[in-house]
């Protein structure tokens, strides 16, 4: 056995063995894990990849006459102000106000890459925070501190992403083409920290990192930290990272994001953990999950293992998918070879945590008092046919009092819908059949969906009513703007 500060007066000395994960599984599979303890001393990890939970805590100084801030953004993105007078938390994920495709994550990368931003703040005038307002300029080095703060990154392993449904979704796993077009995935694999000491060892509160470029600290299991899914808390000095391990990005339809790179060394103490840093992607386990379907705990499609999600296919159904990562695994290379140069020259010194990370926890959903769902409120849809004439249907309209026809098959299978502002367009085009003014692609809910996902539905789209549909298409019911409404009110 070793201990971390021998390994550390190696460092001192230059006389240290360091290896990075890559590397570590060739020499496992010509030595023992007894014999590789003797030969290799660290082993350096890797990831790189969008970690939404990022954000960083500022301190502006003090202007004349003093400012206590009520409110405050940095180019029209808006921080938390609800600590003291002068600082502020500013979140990745946070979108501008005014900026398109713009929000925290790229404040963040124009502080490390040297630019100014805009300060715009608001006070509470106070006897002694007198100012009411400020506007100015800063850059990273006119501020005190910056300290990165991530509630969640570097993620054990992360479920994949696919799409059931028949239209295309944004979602913070990117864009999921409909019908189980395409997946996408998360995480390194094999070089992954946490995959390389899952029993959480020598990574715990006080670990030293490679953070964005510089020296960063783990300061806590991560939230939702649930092994084999474990994650990190950790922090780090803005002023040291380099741009090139940080950058900014924006999920279409979903929010800002930001791109980092974290290294972890581990100290080769022991067989155990030598043992462990042998795993492979073909070990690692996951599952890819349907975000086709809006609910919490979205349905399993099937388990892969990340040998078969970096391969680039999958089968599905029969079918063969595509299959495109998150991560940048030339990245987290990167950081592994850089880390483990910084290492071999004495600038990076290992540290022991002061306290292990759990081994087991659950993660709980939200409380909530009720969850109404969509057949809760649904009325029974009064359905046509595509052949069916005009007049018709508005006769139909009036003597059911409803505003929507959803159009079926003679097997009950949706094909469209027809509103009553359809039927009034259809006067003044002179339109003989529904065939010729319904609407084909449908915007639609399950009814074990849960209401809020109609009223998204209905606000994304700006559209009255949604028909309800099973698996197959067949039309079971019709919720509408209204009924929502009425329900929403009492």
């Amino acid at each position: 056995m070793k201990t971390i500060e021998e390994i550390n007066e190696k460092i001192r000395r230059g006389e240290v063995c360091v290896v990075t994960a890559v590397e570590m599984k060739e020499i496992l599979s010509q030595l023992t894990p007894e014999e590789a303890v003797k030969e290799v001393d660290v082993v350096t990890t890797g990831t790189f990849g969008a970690m939404c939970s990022t954000g960083a805590f500022i301190n502006f100084g003090h202007s004349d006459p003093p400012i206590k801030f009520r409110k405050v953004w940095l180019n029209d993105v808006e921080a938390y102000a609800g600590l003291a007078a002068v600082d502020a938390f500013l979140g990745a994920t946070k979108p501008s106000e005014t900026r398109e495709l713009y929000g925290g994550a790229h404040v963040i990368e124009d502080l490390v890459s040297g630019k100014e931003v805009e300060l715009r703040a608001l006070g509470y005038g106070t006897d002694c925070y007198p100012r009411r307002e400020i506007e100015t300029s800063v850059s990273l080095e006119d501020l005190n501190q910056v300290e990165m703060v991530n509630p969640r990154n570097a993620y054990q392993r992360y479920r994949a992403a696919t799409n059931s449904s028949d239209k295309l979704l944004r979602t913070y796993m990117g864009t999921l083409l409909p019908n189980f077009g395409n997946v996408t995935f998360a995480g390194t694999g094999e070089i992954s920290p946490l995959n390389n000491d899952p029993n959480f060892r020598t990574i715990g509160i006080g670990t030293r990192i490679f953070l964005c470029g510089a020296k960063g600290y783990v300061i806590g299991e991560g939230t939702q930290h649930s092994p084999p899914f474990g994650t990190l808390m950790v922090k780090g000095d803005l002023k040291e990272m380099k741009p090139e391990f940080l950058k900014a990005c924006y999920f279409p339809g979903y929010a800002p994001s930001i791109y980092l790179g974290i290294g972890i060394p581990i100290p080769v103490l022991d067989e155990e953990i030598a043992k462990a840093l042998g795993i492979r992607d073909s070990e690692i386990k996951t599952t890819i999950i349907d975000f086709g379907v809006a609910r919490r705990q979205r349905p399993v499609i099937k388990e892969v293992s990340y040998a078969e999600l970096k391969s680039g296919k999958v089968e599905i159904n029969g079918e063969e998918v595509r299959v495109s990562p998150l991560s940048s695994y030339y990245m987290a290379d990167r950081i592994m070879r850089d880390l483990k140069k910084m290492i071999e020259k004495g600038e990076f010194l290992l540290s022991a945590p002061v306290e292990r990370l759990k081994q087991t926890e659950s993660f709980k959903p939200m409380k909530q008092k009720e969850i109404r769902i969509v057949k809760d409120v649904m009325a029974r849809a009064i359905t046509i046919e595509e052949d069916l004439g005009i007049e018709t249907a508005a006769r139909l309209m009036i003597e059911k009092s409803v505003n929507h026809l959803p159009v079926v098959d003679r097997e009950g299978t949706l094909r469209g819908i027809v509103t009553s502002w359809d039927i009034a367009k259809a006067v003044m085009r002179k339109a003989s059949k529904v065939s010729e003014i319904m609407t084909r692609d449908v915007i639609t809910v399950y009814p074990d969906d849960p209401i809020a996902i109609a009223v998204s539905r209905l606000e994304k789209f700006d559209i009255s009513a949604l028909p309800v549909i099973d698996a197959k298409k067949k039309v079971l019911g019709i919720v509408t703007s209204e009924a929502l409404s009425k329900l929403l009110g009492r």
